[in-house]
């Protein structure tokens, strides 16, 4: 017999298999991320359903797969399944469906197989609660949660951006907050914030020196070696009161920002998308629906 092996698990994907299973990638604190067929599942009167639906927590009681070709892999199966926590209310509202689906996808990149993930585990059950909690009135306040757990997820994988200093010169960065126009750059390859100030001086002593390289007088007889600081491609800029907020996105309390009234968290969470983007090396495909849902809710926002 097939040996059995217990796990709590959160569904983050389902996909049909045959004419009434599924198949149900399962983050667990125990083994990390596993696929597991559902049997009978899409049947109305299956008891895993309901329980094999996305973002529904369970026990698990799980049958190992076995091949009778060892190179041909198979799926372990499900063979009871007790939930133990749903999240209703993220299915109910669009904004906060697609920003959890938003969290399941990095998540969905960064989760190891057969290997505890415990603290990943909690993480997304933390911020999918915090999405549950919001109210019906959804509006710029599931932006500002979902910059909340990407900038959590990166810096739990050890990728997050610098937003305190300035990549090129190490120096602290404090935004103006009473000047309109103080901006500071962003720099993906670079992996973080940069003082624009550093950088066009950079830019002129890298033009100098181009110049002077070229110049026929100044070519000696011999090659000379001569290393060159990189200028970072500058990806975005920041306005102060949006730098604020990368910066203290690595605090629990962040949410007491007045989140529901403030647009600068769109121009956050782009900044957080490209990055994660990069890093990942794929895009985030719920990422095109949130535009679609602000596009198409902004009237009601303003």
């Amino acid at each position: 017999m097939s040996r059995t092996y217990q796990a709590t698990g959160i569904n983050l994907k389902t996909q049909a298999l045959g004419e009434s299973d599924k198949i149900v990638t399962i983050l667990t604190k125990e083994f990390g991320l596993i696929r597991a067929i559902a049997t009978g599942a899409r049947k109305h009167n299956s008891s895993l359903g309901g329980r094999s639906g996305i973002f529904v927590v369970n026990q698990l009681l799980i049958s190992q797969g076995r091949s009778s070709q060892p190179a041909t892999p198979t799926l372990d199966r499900i063979t009871q399944a007790e939930t133990i926590k749903t999240y209703p209310s993220l299915t109910k509202g669009l904004g906060k469906l697609t920003a959890s689906q938003y969290l399941a996808e990095i998540v969905l990149c960064q989760a190891l197989s057969e290997q505890p993930q415990t603290e990943l585990y909690e993480l997304l059950n933390e911020h999918l609660q915090r999405l549950e909690a919001l109210p019906k009135t959804q509006g710029l306040d599931v932006v500002a949660h979902l910059a909340h757990g990407v900038f959590h997820l990166l810096a739990l994988a050890g990728l997050t951006p610098q937003v305190q200093f300035c990549c090129l010169t190490q120096r602290p960065l404090t935004p103006d907050l009473t000047n309109p126009n103080w901006q500071v750059g962003f720099s993906i390859s670079a992996g973080g914030t940069i003082c624009l100030q550093a950088w066009e001086q950079l830019r002129q002593e890298r033009e100098k020196q181009r110049k002077e390289e070229n110049s026929p007088v100044s070519n000696p007889p011999y090659e000379t070696l001569v290393h060159h600081q990189d200028i970072p491609k500058i990806s975005s800029r920041l306005g102060a009161k949006e730098l604020n907020m990368l910066q203290h996105l690595s605090q629990p309390e962040i949410m007491q920002i007045d989140a529901a009234s403030d647009f600068g968290w769109l121009s956050v969470e782009h900044i957080l998308r490209q990055y994660t983007q990069y890093h990942l090396g794929r895009p985030i495909r719920s990422a095109t629906l949130i535009d679609s849902y602000f596009a198409a809710n902004h009237d009601a926002i303003v």
